[in-house]
């Protein structure tokens, strides 16, 4: 199985425990097709999140334009400093549509037949890749639009500034980038607190819900396979070791999560539930292990972007560990 190694010969509790080397897997022949248009949309995901981690925002400009609407100059200026964010803004967002279509087509590969789930994620190690690395970026994505209210700010500014140009039947250029169609759609996308989180668990149900003579536990089962496959990493030191990057360390984190709130919008009763395939105590765990600065994130996704934490089947310890 090349760098995917059973680490047991047995199942403890019924959860399957792997190493992935996240690393290092190449595509084989029978993945490289699906491999290299995943891997297309990919390399655009690093200059996505810088171009994110640099937005700063219109708000000075904004600011001066509200409290003095009736200088020209202010005005003009505050629009002039929106409109190529607005740009920036539409390239996110269409960048999260790209993003949906490689997972449906990553999630096709990994649970059709003949093969199981978790033969799938042995046999197609650079596929299983490249889905932790979507999870990856989702996450970071995630993180970064929520610590940065001037996106909503400069969209709704720009929203509102169309609007009362409509209304005074004037068009302007922008409207040919950023139409009242795709402004809308942007709209709902940016409300979101985890915007990406959001598009993938939709593109996830949506591939259930399109595929209905494959098993929903086809799916279900890729996504608790792929968390054991991290958390075990993550609580082995002898896996640990074989990691070049701490940065791998992080990537196993985020990746772990992301699947936990994949499989809990997907499923029926959930993550959290005593029936679930994921070891929710010990990914929580795990995750407490580690500096708490680098964690918090993560926690917070669980506890916020989750969909079943609050049912009644939810354990107390469950619920405490992650107060």
């Amino acid at each position: 199985m090349g760098n995917l190694l059973k680490v047991l010969t047995r199942e403890i509790e019924n959860y399957p425990h792997f190493f992935l080397d996240f690393e290092n897997a190449q595509p084989t022949e029978g993945e490289r097709e699906i491999w290299n248009q995943i891997s297309a949309v990919l390399q655009d995901s690093e200059s996505i999140l810088a171009d994110l981690q640099a937005y700063k925002g219109a708000g000075p400009e904004i600011r001066d334009a509200i409290q003095n609407p009736n200088d020209i100059q202010l005005q003009e200026r505050a629009w002039n400093a929106v409109c190529p964010l607005v740009v920036r803004l539409k390239r996110f967002y269409e960048f999260s549509i790209r993003l949906e279509k490689a997972l449906q087509s990553l999630l096709e590969s990994l649970t059709c037949p003949p093969y199981t789930p978790t033969q799938h994620l042995e046999r197609e190690q650079a596929l299983a890749k490249e889905f932790a690395e979507i999870l990856h970026f989702t996450l970071r994505f995630d993180e970064l639009k929520m610590r940065n209210p001037a996106i909503q700010n400069d969209f709704s500014y720009y929203r509102r500034t169309i609007s009362r140009n409509r209304i005074n039947n004037m068009h302007l250029d922008i409207e040919n980038e950023v139409n009242n169609e795709m402004a809308n759609r942007m709209s709902l996308f940016y409300a979101e607190a985890t915007p990406m989180l959001k598009t993938l668990s939709n593109a996830t149900m949506h591939f259930v819900s399109e595929n209905k003579t494959l098993p929903i536990e086809n799916t279900t089962d890729c996504l608790s396979t792929m968390t054991s496959v991290c958390k075990v990493m993550l609580e082995t030191p002898e896996y640990r070791s074989r990691f070049t990057s701490e940065e791998t360390l992080m990537f196993c984190m985020r990746v772990m999560v992301g699947v936990i709130i994949l499989y809990d919008h997907v499923h029926p009763v959930g993550a959290f539930c005593k029936t679930s395939k994921i070891d929710m105590k010990g990914c929580i765990k795990v995750l407490k292990e580690q500096a708490p600065d680098s964690v918090e994130g993560l926690l917070n996704a669980l506890r916020f972007t989750t969909k079943h934490l609050n049912d009644e089947s939810t354990s107390k310890q469950i619920r405490a560990m992650l107060q």
